[in-house]
């Protein structure tokens, strides 16, 4: 049965949505370790943890056996309901409530459980949260603590006198295996009860996104839209401060992108996810950034290195030497750095039968990976995951905005990390119309890159929101709702990626990379608002207008090439290529919002 997404809408009962959540600490007999403080997470860290690192600053780095989310392994618990009605799997309540029941055997067995009380935002929207954690999970813990808001940041000091009464809960095991599930961990959402159970999984993004995806579903049931999106403050040159909206699926350059200046103009607000509102009011959710640290440097990102490279950091599979100093270019390793590291690389996963392979020199490390530096089956850990983490809290981040006082939102944008030989997206594009810019949100287009592992290619995702749980064409709907309410909102999208080709083309001089300098001359520009636009013959959105003398700066800054890739096609002698690939992607992207009921007009707006 193929439902539309409008009439889906119908069958998402708002169960205690005024209600608080269940009790997060129900069980007796077991030691609750109510928020400790940082240094008390770090000394828990230290002893429970497996394979984690001291680093040189002092700071405390795990390597995880998962390398990033796991959406395979995740499930919506749900009976009956409509074909359709989620975006991911489901799991009956009868298995699922087996499966909880071996956790909460685990937790009694371990005796002790670690409480994070904090809050997914602030002022009235702010929601209540528990996280709980065994002690293998000190340092997840300890990472969680640093983005939620505390207690005394929201509540009133007679609320603060009560019991927490939280919305949602989350409950962390993450040396419970299951080996009757796939890949033997699960992580099961109950959105009728706001609690999500983590079980199997050791990679901190589990718990970040478990909480806010109940936000997902909390939010759109109330009349908003949680966004997959980092924002700032801006101050336009008429004097107004505005806020700007900017989506982005990992390694896009979300973060980067949010945290970095222009000039005067901005001030971080967050890196990760917002909350839409009507009429543009813009709500938080979380006190600090989760960053990518693969080839971090502190010329490029210098806010991101120096959180990631403080004494009090949390990390996630950040390199180090022999020393304690990090690797943030770190890809293949050498036998000696196999060595090293030998004993975690086994406990997070590794054939000790390969890494001894490779240590005695009897297997090349040359041998085992590709032409494109991707490893065989079963020699992953010869190169290093390019998805390193460090959390970074907003205390740490200078010129970050009062997150008291956000105004309303006047710019949204999107990032496409676009790359390969068919890489034409021009690196700065206005839309039109509300239905152009639901469209291209909806398409989330963008490469693969080291967070995905070996799944590398193009890709799309539903406003890249892959944790929005309900119907991904509902998220279509409800931003045509809210975009109703908004005036004069500017709506882009940047291409942070490639043009021609990717980095082997670029060494060889055949393709184009937006560098982060030209990310932030562009968006200067937007937001200055001193480009001057002409229509995409092609797609017809707007792009810069190449000729007019007042876009001069920009095209020296950016070039000619990035701005309207057509004309480095053209160029190359493979203008064929170029028109190809138009025709191709309006079939491919007709295809794709159609697949998701998404409104015709929305379609034709992304057509042309």
């Amino acid at each position: 049965m193929n439902v539309e997404p409008r009439d889906l809408a119908a069958t998402y009962k708002p169960i205690n949505l005024e209600e608080r959540g269940p009790n997060p600490r129900p069980f007796e007999g077991v030691t609750y370790l109510a928020n400790p403080t940082q240094d008390e997470l770090r000394t828990l860290a230290a002893t429970n943890t497996p394979a984690i690192l001291e680093t040189a600053v002092g700071s405390l780095d795990k390597l995880t056996r998962n390398k990033a989310r796991m959406a395979k392994y995740t499930y919506i618990i749900s009976d009956d309901a409509p074909e359709g009605a989620w975006s991911g799997q489901t799991i009956s309540r009868a298995r699922a409530e087996a499966v909880i029941a071996r956790q909460e055997e685990y937790i009694r067995n371990a005796g002790t459980l670690i409480a994070i009380d904090g809050y997914a935002g602030l002022g009235p929207r702010a929601l209540g949260a528990t996280w709980l954690y065994t002690p293998e999970g000190a340092n997840i813990a300890g990472m969680q603590q640093v983005l939620a808001f505390p207690r005394n940041e929201v509540e009133t000091a007679d609320q603060l006198a009560r019991p927490f009464a939280p919305t949602f809960v989350l409950r962390y095991t993450p040396n419970l295996f299951l080996d009757d599930m796939p890949g033997r961990q699960a992580i099961l959402v109950d959105l009728e009860n706001w609690t999500t159970y983590v079980i199997g999984p050791d990679y901190f993004g589990e718990s970040k996104k478990g909480v806010l995806r109940m936000l997902n579903h909390w939010v759109w049931l109330r009349g908003g839209l949680v966004m997959h999106a980092g924002a700032k403050a801006v101050t336009m040159p008429n004097g107004e401060r505005v806020t700007m909206t900017v989506m982005g699926l990992s390694g896009t350059g979300k973060t980067t992108t949010s945290f970095s200046k222009q000039g005067d103009l901005t001030e971080p607000i967050q890196d990760d996810m917002v909350t839409l509102w009507p009429n543009g009011e813009l709500s938080v959710t979380e006190n600090g950034c989760f960053a990518k640290i693969e080839k971090l440097n502190a010329d490029a990102e210098p806010i991101i290195h120096a959180g990631t490279t403080s004494s009090d950091a949390w990390l996630e599979n950040a390199f180090l030497d022999a020393d304690g100093t990090f690797d943030f270019y770190k890809v293949a390793l050498t036998p000696a750095e196999v060595a090293l590291h030998r004993d975690n690389l086994i406990a997070t996963g590794a054939n000790e039968a390969n890494v001894d392979a490779i240590i005695s020199g009897a297997t090349k490390v040359e041998d085992v990976i590709d032409a494109l530096g991707i490893p065989a089956d079963g020699w992953d850990f010869v190169v290093w995951t390019g998805n390193g983490r460090s959390i970074i809290p907003m205390s740490s981040i200078p010129g970050a905005a009062d997150l008291h006082n956000i105004p309303e939102v006047h710019c949204m944008g999107i990032l496409n990390r676009d790359e390969g030989a068919d890489a034409a997206i021009p690196g700065i594009v206005r839309f039109t119309s509300p239905e152009q810019a639901a469209g291209y949100f909806m398409l989330g287009e963008t490469s693969k890159t080291s967070a995905a592992g070996k799944d590398r290619g193009k890709t799309r995702s539903p406003f890249t929101q892959p944790f929005f749980p309900a119907a991904f064409g509902l998220q279509a709907v409800r931003f045509r709702e809210l975009a109703s309410t908004m005036s004069d909102v500017t709506m882009w999208l940047m291409n942070t990626g490639y043009v021609g080709g990717d980095a082997r083309d670029v060494t060889d001089g055949n393709a184009l990379k937006v560098k982060i300098r030209h990310s932030s001359a562009m968006l200067e520009a937007l937001l200055s608002e001193t480009i001057v636009w002409t229509t995409d013959p092609d797609f017809g959105y707007e792009v810069v207008d190449l000729d007019h003398a007042d876009n001069a700066a920009l095209v020296a800054a950016v070039g000619t090439d990035i701005l309207r890739p057509s004309t480095f096609f053209a160029k190359a002698g493979r203008t064929d290529e170029y028109t190809a690939w138009v025709g191709r992607m309006k079939a491919e992207r007709t295809e794709f919002l159609r697949g998701y009921k998404v409104d015709e007009d929305i379609v034709a707006a992304v057509a042309n």
